[in-house]
This record gives structure tokens, C-alpha cells and sequence, in this order.
């Protein structure tokens, strides 16, 4: 057979620009037939091109002799000798005459792939007829016609979220379980929406009869279903609400429910291991599950893929993973009390992770222990671990991460030591507001930013608990710690204490943060901005700061502090607001526990501690 022009591998912004420029401009839905013809009209030759005729069971050269743009058809005639390949069928010359005459020589546009010419005269040709093929096989919809928004854009509304989401797809930059959940309903929507065209076809509306009475009710219902078919579809195609409504099912947390115990009682060692020696073992059982896990309760289960052993788990199940490299292509969800560790050094358990949409580790289960391993991510587009809910600790692990690295988000609680964490596109941590984090000695480095606390300076978000004991962050591109937060311009504008009497019941609160009393902090009127390598003026209550205060742990300290005395009369001025006559201090007063010391903070480029203003 003959070579074609190979036009499938077009980017997204050359399918964008034909479409909105050339093919369909800004038509409407009605109006999307009249302008692919006036398009194919202008581009497509419209006679003497060959080219290859595609069905599921044969391909044969065929000319083409003449273009109906309107009806999408090219008339053909068969190119002698006969030129074809077949697939489970016998065709013959004479076959193929036959078939051409019962057709009338007419076939598909969108069957055509026009045979390479190196004259340049068919290259537009080509070209139109695979962005005409495109179209229809990934953009149209059958009930797009039927649309009551016809008045608007269909190219905006509907040809670009579709163009984008193929792309998305394409790049694997949407989760795998999404991407199988978008392909069924769109399967379903197309199920049904033949069913509801067939029963509406064979309705009488002027017949009264019982069977049209139940067709019209089993109509309405086909309607119902279609409809909540197609709103599903529009979240999947639209970027935001893909993402906000339908990323969440998708994307690790699907399994959020955890499986408790087992019915039956006991507990399972989970083995990880492609393949392993006797020797290895013989060191396994004498080092790790003889004195362990020799107990009656205890039985081994044997894995190769660490992601189907985490999904076999229970509460209180442990997962080893043998020494050796897992590349996996599914996120690791979390979702029970388990352990996860690795029987080796860090370098010698890896696992690697390639699928872009995905998640890497997501845990979500009460008390979850991970150790001994190392985490590898390749063109990823999510964070390499990211905790969700319940407490996650982890131990002597390595994570070199593709974009931004661990998440804690709020109410959940991350105990990392030892570990060490590089290569992130973000930070390496991000703290979220009501979040417990404990980082003891770890190396944070070659980050965008090393630690980046979000803010909680809003009086609804709860305070997080930060513990930071040597560590180690250093060669980031920013900042070795950011806070976030909002502009000194909220602060100037909030009263200042209302009179003495609530000063001194504040002086009197057994409540103090880094040796200063909480009343004292409620005095600052301004937070002042602090950043790496400048003196920062001292809280506004007569205590002197010497210079080596504008460096590492005692400046981190002391923002935190003026953040922290910033939400305490946020929360005060608003429980006023409501109508309280005199705020409880005791529920006011709730302050950030934090223990920083002992961090050494290198070669970052802009300095150990600065804040992010919006």
C-alpha cells in the first residue's frame, strides 16, 4: 500500500488555531454543517487525488473524481490493479465493484487518507481532512445539534474545553481513574441518547393510545438520565470543575473510607519483591519476621507491585519492600493504620512513579508509618506526597521530587525525621492551617522553597502546631522558610485594645509564647516585614533585638509570634462583632505551639526566613 500523509501527530495550538480561525470561527451549533463545508469547500481538491479507503475490515486505493462538502462524501473510483489490504475477509476486484456500485461510488470523508504526494499540491487536502476526521471522532457530539444554547459561541464553548481535555489526557496530565470515568460516561451518554432518539422517533404526538402514554414516561426518564449524563460531562471538560468537583473522586481518595480490622481477626505481612535470592530470605526471616512478627496472629502474604500490597492492607497490616526498583503508574493511597517500610537502605528500596496525572503517595489513614524508602517522580504534575487526613509518620526516606514535594493539609499531622527531600518545583513542605507538623532533622534542599507555611493569620482557620529541630535547608532557590500571609494593611486598620482592665486580665494569662507574654503581643499595633539579611525592629513592646535576631530559627520565631497575636484580635474584635459583651480569653488565647531551634539555613538564595504578602 501506498504511503499516506501522517497528520495525526498535530499539537494542541495548530488543532486550536484551525478550528477557530478557519473551520468554524465563532458559528453557532446550528451553524457548525454550513461552515465545515464552506471550509472543506475552499481547502479540499476536488478531484484526480488518491488515497487509501479505511474500513474495519479493508483498506483499498481508491481516486477520488469528486467532493460533496455538504454531504461529507467524495465520489471514488477503484485504482487498477486493485491495491488493498483485508482483515478476516476474502476481497477480490469483483467484490470490490460491487460494493462501490451499491454505494454509488460515494463513501466518507472521514474514511479518506490522502496518499503522500511530494508535489506539495495535496497537502492542504490532507491536512482539512484530519482536522475534519478530528472533529468528529473527539470534538462533535450527536446531541450537540439538540442544544438549547445555540445562541452562544459553540467553538468557546464547546470545541476548546473538549480540544483541552484531549491534550490533557493525551499528556497524562489528568488521573487515570478519571480519564476511565470520562470515556464510560461518555459511552453511556452516547447509549443513551440512541435509545431516547429511537423512542422519540416512534412516538405519535397526536395518538393517545396506552403504549404511547408509557413511552412518553419512559421518554422523560431517558431525558432525566441524558441530561445528568451531559452535566457530567461538561465538569469533566471544563478545567476548574474537573478539578475542584471531579479530581477529588479520582486522584487517590477514592478509598477515603478506611477497611478497619479484618472479620476474621488477625493481621498479614505483606512481601514486596520481584524476585529475591535465598540468601535474602534467610536475612529477612532471621532479621525482620522472626523477631517481629513470629506471633500466631501474623501470616505473609507475597507481592511484586507495592501499590496492589498497599491496596490488600487492613488496619495494623505492615508492607516490606524488598530491596530492587518498582516503577508504578497508579497513585498509593493510604486509607488504613498500617506500616510501609523498606528492608534496606533508602537507595536500595526505590520507587519510581511515571504517570503524570496521578498523585504518588497519598494518605489519608490514622496512623500510618512509613520508612526506609526512596520516592522517585518523573514529569510529574501532582506533589510526591501529600496528607490529607489522620497522621502520617516517616522515617530515614528519600524523596526527589518532580514538582512541589510534601503537603500537610489542615487537620492532618506529619512526623518526618530524617529524611531527606530535593528537586522540588514548589516547596519542599507546605504547612496548611490547622495542620501538625514535626520536621527533626532532615535535609530540605535544591527547592524552589524549603518550607512554605500558608496562611493562618484568618480568624476561621485553626492554628497549626510546627515543631523545627535541626534540619538542615540549604541551595533553595527562594527561601528557606515563607509564610504566607495577608498585607500589614488588615493589621493597621484593626482598634487597639479596648482599655487597660483587658490588658492586665491578658498580663494575667498563664498563656505565653517563647518567654513573652500573649498580652504583651496583643499590644503590636504593625507587623513589621522581615526578611533575610535585614535587622528587623522588635515586636512593638520595648524588647530590644540584637542583629544576629534577623537570621534563621529566632527570626522565624518571632514572625510566627506577630502572626500569631495578629489572629488572637482577629478573633477577639469578631466574637465583639457578633454581640459578645467581653471575649473569653481562655478560648482566645489559643496559641501556636512552636519549637524551633537547632536549623541551619545555607546558600539560599534569598535568605533564610522571608514572608509573601497578597
Amino acid at each position: 500500500m501506498p504511503d499516506t500523509f501522517q497528520t495525526d501527530h498535530l499539537l494542541y495550538y495548530e488543532r486550536f488555531k484551525a478550528y477557530q480561525d478557519y473551520m468554524l470561527g465563532d458559528c453557532k451549533t446550528s451553524e457548525v454543517e454550513a461552515f465545515t463545508a464552506e471550509y472543506l469547500e475552499k481547502i479540499v481538491e476536488p478531484c484526480d487525488w488518491q488515497a487509501i479507503w479505511h474500513t474495519d475490515v479493508f483498506d483499498v486505493l481508491v481516486e477520488v473524481v469528486e467532493v460533496d462538502c455538504k454531504e461529507l462524501k467524495a465520489k471514488v473510483e477503484l485504482v487498477l490493479p486493485m491495491e488493498s489490504e483485508s482483515r478476516g475477509c476474502d476481497l477480490t476486484e469483483e467484490s470490490m465493484k460491487a460494493l462501490l456500485e451499491a454505494t454509488l461510488h460515494k463513501v466518507p470523508l472521514l474514511e479518506l487518507s490522502v496518499v503522500y504526494d511530494e508535489s506539495g499540491d495535496f497537502d492542504q487536502t490532507a491536512l482539512a481532512l484530519e482536522h475534519l476526521r478530528f472533529f468528529y471522532k473527539h470534538i462533535w457530539r450527536k446531541w450537540d445539534e439538540e442544544d438549547e444554547d445555540d445562541d452562544f459561541d459553540y467553538f468557546v464553548r464547546c470545541v476548546e474545553p473538549r480540544l483541552r481535555l484531549y491534550y490533557d489526557i493525551l499528556e497524562d496530565r489528568v488521573p487515570a481513574g478519571l480519564v476511565a470515568e470520562y470515556h464510560s460516561t461518555l459511552a453511556l451518554c452516547s447509549e443513551k441518547f440512541q435509545e431516547f432518539s429511537s423512542l422519540r422517533s416512534g412516538l405519535d404526538s397526536d395518538s393517545e393510545s396506552e403504549q404511547d402514554n408509557v413511552s412518553m414516561v419512559e421518554g422523560l426518564r431517558l431525558y432525566e438520565q441524558l441530561e445528568a449524563l451531559k452535566r457530567k460531562l461538561r465538569i469533566f471538560e471544563n478545567p476548574l470543575l474537573r478539578y475542584v468537583l471531579g479530581y477529588k473522586v479520582n486522584s487517590g481518595q477514592q478509598s477515603c473510607r478506611a477497611k478497619g480490622p479484618r472479620l476474621a481477626g488477625g493481621r498479614v505481612v505483606h512481601l514486596v519483591s520481584a524476585s529475591a535470592t535465598v540468601y535474602q530470605l534467610q536475612s529477612l526471616i532471621t532479621d525482620k519476621l522472626m523477631p517481629h512478627y513470629s506471633s500466631e496472629e501474623f501470616e505473609v502474604q507475597f507481592h511484586s507491585d507495592p501499590v496492589l500490597a498497599v491496596n490488600a492492607c487492613f488496619e495494623g497490616d505492615v508492607v516490606i519492600v524488598c530491596p530492587g526498583l518498582y516503577s508504578i503508574t497508579s497513585s498509593i493511597s493510604i486509607v488504613d493504620s498500617i506500616e510501609v517500610e523498606g528492608y534496606g537502605l533508602p537507595d536500595e528500596v526505590v520507587i519510581e512513579k511515571r504517570n503524570k496525572g496521578d498523585a504518588f503517595v497519598e494518605s489519608t489513614g490514622a496512623n500510618v508509618r512509613l520508612s526506609n524508602l526512596k520516592f522517585i517522580q518523573h514529569d510529574a504534575i501532582e506533589g510526591i506526597l501529600c496528607v490529607r487526613q489522620g497522621k502520617l509518620e516517616m522515617e530515614n526516606c528519600v524523596m526527589q521530587c518532580e514538582t512541589t514535594g510534601v503537603i500537610v493539609r489542615s487537620a492532618a499531622q506529619l512526623g518526618m525525621n530524617m529524611c531527606d527531600l530535593y528537586g522540588s518545583k514548589g516547596a519542599g513542605v507546605e504547612i496548611y492551617p490547622g495542620s501538625i507538623c514535626s520536621l527533626v532533622g532532615n535535609g530540605i534542599h535544591h527547592c524552589k522553597e524549603g518550607i512554605l507555611i500558608k496562611d493562618f493569620a484568618d480568624e476561621l482557620d485553626a492554628m497549626p502546631k510546627i515543631t523545627m529541630v535541626n534540619n538542615v535547608i540549604h541551595n533553595n532557590q527562594g527561601y528557606g522558610v515563607i509564610l504566607v500571609k495577608p498585607g500589614d494593611a488588615a493589621v493597621e486598620d484593626l482598634p487597639a485594645e479596648p482599655n487597660a482592665a483587658g490588658r492586665e486580665r491578658n498580663a494575667a494569662s498563664p498563656h505565653h509564647a517563647f518567654g513573652l507574654p500573649v498580652s504583651n503581643l496583643l499590644q503590636t499595633t504593625k507587623l513589621v516585614k522581615c526578611f533575610a539579611g535585614e535587622v528587623c525592629p522588635a515586636i512593638k513592646h520595648g524588647h530590644s533585638v540584637s542583629p544576629d535576631f534577623a537570621e534563621g530559627n529566632d527570626l522565624i520565631k518571632q514572625e510566627l509570634v506577630a502572626t500569631s497575636a495578629k489572629k488572637h484580635r482577629l478573633q477577639k474584635n469578631r466574637m465583639k462583632a457578633l454581640g459578645a459583651m467581653q471575649a473569653d480569653e481562655n478560648l482566645l488565647s489559643q496559641e501556636m505551639f512552636i519549637s524551633i531551634h537547632g536549623n541551619q539555613f545555607k546558600h539560599n538564595g534569598k535568605g533564610s526566613f522571608g514572608t509573601f504578602l497578597y
